[in-house]
């Protein structure tokens, strides 16, 4: 009789386990956009007013920066904004990570 006790424990404990280890990997990873100037000159990016307008600032090949919005001009060039101003958005590379 106890030993038939000491068994029903022993599954109960088993099954607690399996439960809370299928809750911990059910949980998804969420993958990070970087995104940092690659303009293949070497020199600064401009930094524009709106897309095609006037310099307002420069950013170093290398800085990570965030795109908050991206349209394309009327000439069907993309341009991204990204906080501080426009820039051409083919000289921003993003990857997950």
């Amino acid at each position: 009789m106890m030993m038939l006790s000491k068994i029903k424990q022993i599954a109960s404990v088993a099954i607690v386990c399996s439960i809370a280890s299928s809750a911990i990997a059910v949980a998804p990873v969420k993958a990070e956009t970087i995104c940092k100037v690659a303009d293949p000159t070497g020199t600064p990016l401009n930094i524009r007013s709106y897309p095609g307008g006037n310099v307002v600032g420069k950013i170093r090949n290398g800085k990570r920066v965030q795109i908050f919005e991206i349209t394309i001009d009327d000439r069907g060039k993309p341009w991204a904004n990204i906080g501080s101003g426009w820039v051409v958005r083919e000289f921003i590379a993003c990857y997950e990570r």
